[in-house]
């Protein structure tokens, strides 16, 4: 350990919504936080950025229902201590050519009491002109809607400040050496010996954790330790055609019209997603489907060809807007391969990634997932995490 190094209890590596989260989620538990961010309050370059994101409870896995519901109340008291508003309950529809994956999702509305209800696609789009149904709808009536990102990263931020976590942005983490009794931080400004880290750095996850894997995972298993795809996403904004519904009126949404449509080689390459932006018009996009990207060399640009298969999409399945409005957005999504989170700890580090464009809703209840992961022994068993979410699962064995 070096004579100058800086000491503190938990170092939080990115400050994007997890990171804030986590280090939220350890102030809020008395613990010593410091949060490093490599880029400047507010930037784009990362998946926290611009004003909505959707929250919405439509998982049929007990897994991601438990942080769901969870959720809902971590976000509620927030905003009461932050004093903003984050949080906006729209409802939220899901349409498609098929029922199973909705009548597994409805199925577990009725076992945990979510207020939903089905309606036709005529009902459905009697009350949203705005948009075109397929099929029966599934109404998710009381907890779904938006959540404002740029403020719930800087609403984390500052309670975590309020609690006593330092919070320093423009400090780039070159990595990660194990230490005695610790961890040594490296930064673009000196050294940090921290008891313990959490990582929370979405596309940069591979390049900053992986080495300190070993190059294995947990359990025995062999391989890439964090076999992530990373892609730059490109949904837009879209104003209102004259006579549209107002889009505070408008719920979020998702459809999926069907394999004979979607998928590689057809007409859209996934179904889609939306809700309204207020102030920006509809945002929709295509799930999970941008073209690979390196985070540090990204175009900011979208591929021509997906961003016409949007327009198509808006012209056939959203007529409450017009499609030549069109405003792209660019950001990424750090995927896994089977879309499932990763939320593990090896030592003394926690590493929170590959959150597979579906993430952000969880995040309150991911912070405290965070705090109880990093505030575990580090000798123990790591045992607050749903088998779902471990490591291990991301490599075979060796045979």
């Amino acid at each position: 350990m070096t004579e100058t190094a800086e000491t503190v209890e938990t170092v939080v590596v990115g400050g994007g919504v997890m990171g804030s989260a986590a280090a939220w989620a350890l102030a809020s538990a008395g613990r010593e936080v410091l949060l490093l961010e490599r880029f400047e309050p507010g930037h784009v370059r990362g998946a926290s950025h611009g004003a909505s994101r959707i929250y919405r409870t439509t998982y049929a896995e007990p897994e991601y229902l438990d942080l769901a519901q969870e959720a809902l109340g971590h976000w509620r008291a927030l905003e009461a201590e932050a004093g903003v508003e984050l949080l906006t309950l729209t409802g939220g529809v899901s349409g498609g050519a098929g029922d199973a994956r909705r009548e597994e999702i409805a199925a577990a509305f009725v076992a945990r009491g979510v207020p939903h209800e089905w309606l036709s696609a005529e009902a459905a789009a009697e009350r949203w002109p705005g948009l075109r149904f397929d099929g029966r709808v599934l109404h998710e009536t009381e907890t779904a809607g938006r959540v404002h990102a740029d403020r719930a990263v800087e609403a984390f931020q500052a309670v975590a400040r309020a609690r006593g976590a330092q919070v320093r942005h423009s400090t780039a983490v070159l990595g990660l050496e194990t230490a005695p009794g610790g961890v040594r931080v490296l930064t673009d400004s000196g050294e940090v010996i921290a008891q313990r880290v959490v990582v929370a750095v979405g596309a940069w996850s591979a390049g900053l954790v992986a080495p300190l894997l070993g190059g294995s995972v947990p359990d025995g298993a062999s391989g890439t330790p964090l076999p992530l795809v990373v892609t730059q996403e490109q949904p837009a904004h879209f104003a209102l055609r004259v006579g549209a519904p107002d889009e505070l009126s408008w719920p979020s949404f998702t459809n999926d019209p069907g394999p004979a449509l979607v998928g590689p080689g057809r007409r859209w390459p996934s179904g889609t997603y939306g809700l309204a932006t207020p102030g920006e018009g509809i945002k929709v996009g295509f799930h999970g489907v941008g073209p690979r990207t390196d985070p540090d060399h990204r175009s900011f640009q979208p591929e021509q060809a997906q961003l016409d298969q949007l327009l198509d999409y808006v012209a056939e399945w959203v007529p409450g807007v017009d499609p030549s409005t069109a405003v792209p957005i660019s950001c990424t999504y750090t995927t896994t391969p089977d879309h499932d989170f990763v939320l593990d700890r090896v030592g003394r580090v926690t590493v929170a990634a590959g959150f597979s464009g579906h993430g952000f809703k969880f995040a309150p209840s991911l912070g405290r997932v965070l705090r109880d992961l990093a505030t575990e022994d580090v000798d123990g068993p790591v045992g607050v995490v749903a088998e779902r979410f471990r490591l291990a699962r991301l490599t075979r064995p060796t045979t």
